[in-house]
């Protein structure tokens, strides 16, 4: 069995100008945590109690660009709701902070943000690729800080599954019953993308705002929706993993995702 310690990696993207994109895999010699910290070579994660601290120290690809500076999540609350993503319990997900107070302050590229953001978790007992054929996730702000959040999982074996779970301001997590599936528009890899929303009096119907990241097997987006009778934006992701395990994919993975072992 592989030691996922000894495949570690923190990503971190910047959009706009000066943009930055660093996604460094370190050896297990690089790694050390325990029950509030982890560090992955020079950068770091540490909860102290109210606030996950990210301190990063990376350089970017594939330009050696720096990346340093600080990311403060500060949860608004937490939730204990966790699901199972195919029928075997292979895989699991947990939307730790449905919503949160994030504090950007970085020195290289100077620039500094404070705005509302998302933790969560996902873990499991084999490799993404092997469990799922594809997913799209989003998570749209609703009003009185609110939070609505959709799943679908499409796995290699077993059941399709739709999870759509509305979290209050307190972190109380209520599913609700998903509503229809709608194809968005295709990245210009021609990936798929799906989400689910609501038609309102005006038969607003999801569109995609911006894409913000375009890769042959993932993207992530800016979304107009519809959900539990309120418009909202959302941040969406599709993934396929069926591109992700194709060669040519994993050919030029090191250009994006470089290893070092010190």
């Amino acid at each position: 069995m592989v030691d996922p310690l000894a495949h570690s990696a923190l990503n971190v993207v910047l959009y706009g100008q000066p943009g930055r994109w660093a996604m460094t895999e370190r050896g297990r010699a690089q790694v050390t945590r325990d029950a509030r910290s982890l560090t992955i070579g020079p950068s770091s994660l540490r909860w102290d109690g109210a606030t996950l601290v990210i301190s990063v120290r990376e350089t970017g690809v594939p330009l050696p660009r720096p990346i340093r500076g600080e990311v403060r999540v500060t949860p608004e609350a937490l939730t204990g709701f966790s699901a199972t993503l195919d029928d075997a319990g292979r895989h699991r997900w947990r939307p730790i902070a449905p919503r949160a107070r994030v504090e950007v302050a970085f020195d290289r590229p100077g620039l500094s943000w404070i705005g509302t953001g998302y933790l969560d978790s996902n873990d499991g007992d084999e490799p993404l690729e092997r469990g799922f054929r594809r997913w799209d996730w989003s998570r749209a702000s609703l009003g009185g800080g609110e939070t609505a959040i959709l799943y679908d999982t499409f796995p290699r074996h077993g059941a399709e599954r739709g999870i759509a779970i509305h979290v209050d301001q307190a972190g109380h997590v209520s599913p609700f019953e998903p509503p229809p599936l709608l194809a968005l528009a295709k990245t210009a890899w021609r990936l798929p993308r799906f989400t689910r929303a609501e038609l309102g009096s005006e038969a607003v119907e999801a569109h995609i705002l911006r894409t913000l990241t375009d890769a042959p097997f993932y993207a992530r987006s800016v979304l107009h929706t519809r959900l539990l009778g309120q418009r909202a934006e959302a941040i969406h992701e599709s993934v396929d993993l069926g591109r992700f395990a194709a060669p040519w994919t994993q050919f030029m993975l090191p250009f994006r995702m470089p290893r070092r072992s010190r």
